[in-house]
């Protein structure tokens, strides 16, 4: 099944070589419909018959007797022969008649003398075609092709090893082809005599190493390998890259030569030849290149078009080879050209405002050295008389650097059949400028094209289409998109002419890049070891500046920028320069120094001495360093030298190159130029098809500042590398310069630093082996708001129930704060201080909420914050509501309303106004003054107890007078009683010898040597719920105020006169220290709740002894009684318990 089936050939004619007057047949057999008729052309032009030369019935051509003579009679030449049918005509690929010839020998064989036992190599080297057969004759008999000790190489060498006295003779080549045979002159191998003794040990050496090739397809490929040493070097065979050799088409031919037999695309590169010594590590390697070459071939093909009137028809073809193909357009087999309305693009042929006469077969050829190739496609032509008039009052306006509007009116007449509008634009300036087209819907009359390069104009024309046809094309309008600001610095060269001084110099922007008329540079340096940087501003037609004043022998910084009308571009890098030491020795200028990029890995350094400079140069120091990475070399340089070429760079890259003269005293001053490598190839060089874009692009904010996107990537193997990069830019935005461009090798990425609650579009690309698929469909999304920054304004709090208040609240201040939910946080003052608050929340759109099921009688602390679905806001400041107590009166009035104003702020401790502070002040104030009245009172307490008890003890012995008798006698036993328990008074309670107590206070259990004093507790219980107003009624009626205390001076117990007299006649005093009563004047003067001082303590404990058990609760928290082992006391009975009566 014939994919183009009205016209095609069977067919082509081929390459041939032959003799001078042999015959000789050029097939060419063209199928379609008839009538066809084929004719012939050699070099372009068409073939004369004649009876030497006769086109067949068939096609074909022949010639009987080809002539080789110069000129207009030789049959040499490229033959095409041309198809012609009612469809159109088809050219077919060009065949190249050739003669056999042969040259005479370019390298004969050279005699030569080697050593019995060493190598021998001849060579010769002669040109034919087609190529000769190369033999070899050793004194004129022929040599195999190979041996043990010989190889004949097809490349005409011939190398012998381990020459012996049999090798010695006379050697020639003879080269063959079909039509002639030439021999060489012969070359003499003479062999001497080697020594006896053991040969000494040498490293190998290659004495022949593989020379660059360039071979065609299915060609034979010898890469000669020749090595000596001693022992016998072993030649091993690998590639640079790594890549294993072919073994099916790959073998060694000799003593380590390489043969490639049927050479194809994968055997190009650079192979290495290493010779080592057996059974170390010592080697020697020597390289080369294959090329190999290959005829075009196609990769996309054009494709038949059914087009209307007035349409426009694009063809696309894409071909590859080695070298590129040239990319050429046939209609009906004649070489087309551009003009207004058809446009060549290497590999595109766009027709616009299609003709009748388009109708026709078109052809796209490549063609290299190595052959060519061509491919068709019909366009047909559809008539249609009834076709809508052009769009009419086509306007265009500027709006940004990128951007143009395109507005127009519908058609005059049949504007209702129109189903679209074609919007046509190219650069108005320049030849074969590319022609792009948009189609658009019959809904619309403008168009905003996005993809313009800035400071450009730019051509502009509408097509309407209907159905079956299309309009003329509308009035062409010329519009020039603003000026941008320049997309990258200047190159700038950095030399020095004295040790104070450093030029300055720079090359103009490529248009490209400059995007507008530049009128400025900024110049900015600085010392290296200073951060003060000093600023210039240059006219921007100015291409040098040279600063002077500098220190010498210093390290200087250097950058560049320049700016358009809209402003400055990017600065370049710091360009680092050292100025030269000051010295009186006369040193080598600084060269001028030019660098170009040759290609993408390659720069080209060129540079020129001063002419005027003096000193004697030794030679050239050259370094160069990516940017931002170390420096290489030096790479020393003849004085002689003026260029130098580096290679193996990175494409894309920036470098900094700088170069310098030197003599035998020292270096001179160098010279400093930065410069880019560009990119390897593009799609146009290449002419292959560029990736397809990337597909299924997914946008998802994530967060107020970032989005997430995703995509897949195309159908591709997966050895590929693949890099992506990501447009992102505002939905409108109005400045080019703005677009933020971002790259990564993964199918997603998060784009941030972008502004909250904006909505962006997105697109994505894909870069694979150097080529660039188009943009993606574009994908827009907004990120999210931003969180609140601010609290919610205006809180207020009113209580508006005993138990209920109501909160309200303004939204956060800043018109692009969104908010969708408030928290509302308060506790009471006990709460709030152990971190437990209640939480309501309320809708965005609500402001109040109710605070229910208050406590009367405390104070709330209220705040509220605002949130989104980024996040929370922070919290207001807080809102104090004091809830009161009822009043059973009914009189208590309701607590005035708190609001923000009035807010105390609580971040963590509880912040109090001016009127508490003087509340607290005050009361502080009079707690200590309290706290000083009692200590005061407890002093003079203290002083009046010790005073009463040394005037009870004066009178201990006696007994005690009732109240109002005289005193008593015994004044000086009392005196003495009263020294000997004031000596004791800090250790009271006092044990005597044999006394024992418990001292865990466990128990108030006493023991003499009588045994255990038995306590009655009954008459604490009865004293204890006594009215304390008779007992002192009693008290002040039969004992002094204070308690007596003594020692009897013979061995007693420490007793104390009990409440009642009557139960001891032998003891008098006072009963009771009303201090540790619980209803006492003493306790409610002080508010001590019934306890007690150490010195009280003390004189209770004495009390209790005396009476056998403790007075009160008080007395016993004071510590166990003590009792010493003593004889009755006067008047009273034998020993023992003392009881209460």
């Amino acid at each position: 099944v014939w994919c183009f089936s009205e016209l095609f050939f069977i067919r082509e004619p081929q390459d041939v070589t032959v003799t001078r007057k042999d015959p000789v047949f050029l097939d060419c057999q063209a199928h379609g419909e008839v009538p066809i008729k084929v004719t012939w052309l050699k070099n372009g032009a068409k073939v004369s018959e004649s009876k030497r030369i006769q086109v067949l019935s068939n096609g074909s051509l022949y010639i009987s007797e080809v002539e080789g003579r110069r000129g207009a009679q030789s049959d040499e030449g490229f033959y095409q022969c041309l198809a012609v049918n009612k469809y159109g005509a088809i050219l077919s690929q060009k065949a190249h008649l050739a003669l056999s010839t042969i040259s005479a020998f370019e390298i004969q064989p050279v005699s030569t003398e080697v050593q019995e036992g060493g190598v021998a190599r001849f060579t010769c080297k002669i040109s034919s075609n087609p190529p000769a057969v190369v033999t070899w004759e050793f004194n004129r008999t022929t040599l195999p092709a190979t041996t043990d000790r010989m190889a004949a190489l097809p490349t005409g060498v011939l190398q012998i090893y381990d020459v012996g006295p049999g090798d010695m003779g006379s050697y020639r080549c003879v080269a063959a082809t079909m039509a002639h045979r030439r021999r060489s002159a012969e070359a003499a191998l003479t062999v001497t005599p080697g020594t006896k003794a053991s040969k000494p040990f040498n490293t190998p050496t290659i004495v022949a190493g593989p020379q660059n090739v360039t071979a065609a397809l299915h060609q034979t490929v010898v890469l000669e390998c020749m090595a000596t040493g001693n022992p016998k070097p072993i030649i091993s065979w690998s590639r640079l890259d790594h890549r294993s050799i072919d073994v099916f088409f790959t073998r060694m031919l000799g003593n380590g030569n390489l043969l490639i037999s049927d050479v194809r695309l994968h055997h190009a590169g650079v192979y290495v030849c290493r010779a080592t010594t057996p059974g170390t590590r010592n080697f020697t390697v020597a390289m080369a290149t294959l090329t190999v070459l290959a005829p075009p071939s196609f990769i996309e093909w054009p494709e038949s078009l059914t087009r209307p009137r007035a349409g426009t028809a694009r063809f696309v073809c894409q071909a590859e080879g080695i070298p590129t193909p040239k990319m050429s357009w046939l209609k009906n087999g004649r070489k087309m050209h551009s003009n207004g309305r058809i446009k060549m693009y290497n590999s595109k042929l766009v027709i616009n405002q299609i003709i009748p006469e388009d109708d026709a077969i078109y052809q796209c050829m490549a063609e290299n050295t190595q052959g060519s190739v061509l491919s068709r496609a019909r366009l047909t032509v559809v008539m249609s008389e009834d076709r809508p008039s052009a769009p009419c009052n086509v306007h265009a306006e500027t709006v940004s650097s990128s951007a143009i509007l395109l507005a127009w009116d519908r058609p005059l007449y049949n504007a209702d059949k129109v189903i679209a509008y074609s919007v046509h634009y190219m650069k108005a300036e320049g030849l074969n400028n590319e022609e792009y087209q948009v189609v658009l819907g019959n809904d619309t009359t403008h168009y905003v094209i996005d993809d313009l390069e800035p400071a450009s104009n730019y051509s502009f024309y509408i097509v309407a289409y209907m159905p079956m046809g299309a309009s003329q094309m509308s009035d062409h309008v010329t519009q020039s998109t603003l000026e941008d600001v320049p997309l990258r610095p200047p190159e700038i060269s950095l030399t020095s002419r004295s040790p104070t001084d450093i030029l300055i110099s720079w090359l103009p922007i490529p248009a490209k890049y400059r995007r507008g008329r530049v009128v400025l540079y900024r110049l900015s340096f600085r010392l290296s070891t200073d951060s003060t940087v000093q600023v210039l501003e240059l006219p921007g037609t100015s291409h040098e500046h040279l600063l002077q004043g500098l220190r010498p022998d210093s390290v200087y910084l250097v950058r560049i920028t320049a700016a358009t009308r809209v402003g400055l571009g990017e600065s370049s890098v710091w360009t680092s320069h050292k100025t030269p030491k000051a010295t009186s020795v006369q040193v080598p200028r600084s060269p001028e120094l030019h660098l170009e990029p040759l290609n993408c890995t390659t720069i080209s350094v060129r540079w020129q001495r001063d002419a005027e400079d003096p000193a004697a140069i030794q030679g050239y120091k050259l370094f160069y360093k990516e940017e931002g990475q170390q420096e290489h070399g030096p790479i020393i340089l003849a004085p002689s030298e003026l260029l130098h070429t580096l290679s193996g760079l990175d494409p894309r890259r920036k470098y900094h190159v700088r170069l310098l003269a030197y003599s035998n005293i020292e270096d001179g001053y160098q010279a400093d130029q930065t410069v880019s490598t560009p990119g390897c190839v593009s799609v146009r060089d290449r002419l292959v098809p560029p990736p397809p874009p990337p597909h299924h692009l997914y946008a998802k904010a994530n967060g107020s500042f970032a989005v997430f996107l995703h995509w897949r990537r195309p159908a591709f193997t997966a050895a590929q590398t693949i890099n992506y990069t990501i447009r992102c830019n505002p939905v409108g935005l109005q400045n080019a310069s703005l677009v933020l461009y971002l790259q990564t090798s993964e199918t997603h990425m998060l784009v941030q630093g972008l502004e909250p609650n904006t909505k962006y579009e997105f697109a994505v690309r894909l870069h694979v082996d150097q080529l660039s698929s188009p943009w993606s469909p574009v994908v827009y999304q907004a990120t999210l708001p931003e969180a609140p920054a601010g609290p919610p304004v205006g809180v207020k709090v009113t209580l508006i129930e005993d138990d209920t208040a109501l909160v309200s609240w303004k939204p956060p201040d800043g018109p692009e704060t969104v908010v969708t939910r408030y928290t509302i946080l308060y506790a009471s003052r006990k709460a709030w201080i152990a971190g437990e608050w209640q939480v309501l929340h309320r809708g965005g759109a609500i402001t109040m909420a109710l605070l229910e099921n208050l406590v009367a009688g405390d104070v709330y602390i209220v705040k509220i914050s605002a949130s989104n679905e980024v996040g929370e806001g922070p919290f207001s400041n807080s809102v104090e509501l004091a809830v009161l107590p009822k009043d059973p009166s009914g009189s208590n009035q309701r607590p005035k309303r708190l609001d923000s104003a009035d807010a105390k702020v609580y971040s963590g401790y509880y912040h109090l106004d001016r009127k508490s502070m003087t509340g607290i002040a005050v009361g502080v104030g009079i707690a200590l003054t309290c706290i000083l009245v009692c200590v005061l009172i407890l002093i003079c307490r203290s002083k009046a107890r010790k005073s009463s008890a040394s005037k009870t003890a004066q009178n201990g012995t006696q007994p005690l007078p009732l109240p109002g008798a005289p005193g008593s006698p015994g004044d000086e036993r009392g005196k003495k009683l009263s020294r000997v328990i004031g000596s004791q008074e800090s250790s009271v309670p006092v044990t005597m010898p044999c006394s024992f107590i418990d001292a865990k206070g466990g128990s108030d259990l006493i023991i003499n040597s009588y045994g255990p004093i038995i306590k009655n507790n009954s008459k604490k219980k009865w004293l204890f719920f006594q009215d304390s107003k008779r007992m002192r009624a009693e008290q002040s009626q039969k004992f002094p105020p204070a308690a007596a205390r003594f020692r009897q001076p013979d061995p007693a117990v420490l007793i104390g006169s009990p409440a009642r007299a009557p139960a001891l006649p032998g003891l008098s005093g006072a009963a009771t220290d009303t201090e540790h009563s619980a209803h006492s004047e003493g306790s409610q003067d002080t508010g001590d709740s019934g306890r007690f001082s150490h010195e009280s303590s003390a004189e209770l404990r004495l009390s209790a002894a005396l009476s056998g058990s403790p007075w009160s609760s008080g007395a016993l928290a004071g510590g166990a009684a003590v009792a010493n082992q003593a004889p009755p006391a006067q008047g009273a009975g034998p020993a023992g318990p003392l009881a209460a009566p």
